[in-house]
């Protein structure tokens, strides 16, 4: 499912596990999400001004977020498919409890 791809330079699509992990997020923190989403599509994968962000350590081209700095702490993570054509996949979004890194490596 692609959540931008026209007139950005990078495509972001979502897996459908993230799709569903969204809709269960606080409407400011969806907000928060969008934004991030539109940053990656118009500036690339690298968010160094967002929260936390890095790589995951051991994974290949995944990268990592927070959207808040309260509790719950949510996280977003999304993986580079392609550089050459430039696409992205959002992987998960949710509360930092939940996500399990060594998935991603």
């Amino acid at each position: 499912m692609d959540i931008l791809q026209n007139d950005t330079p990078w495509k972001v699509g979502i897996t459908a596990k993230a799709a569903r992990q969204k809709r269960k997020l606080p409407p400011e923190i969806q907000d928060r999400f969008l934004a991030l989403v539109l940053d990656i599509a118009f500036n690339g994968p690298e968010q160094t001004g967002w929260r936390n962000y890095g790589l995951i350590v051991g994974a290949d081209d995944v990268h990592h977020c927070h959207l808040n700095s309260n509790r719950p702490r949510y996280v977003v993570v999304w993986k580079v498919i392609d550089r050459e054509i430039q696409i992205i996949e959002i992987r998960h979004i949710g509360p930092h409890e939940s996500v399990n890194y060594k998935k991603f490596k």
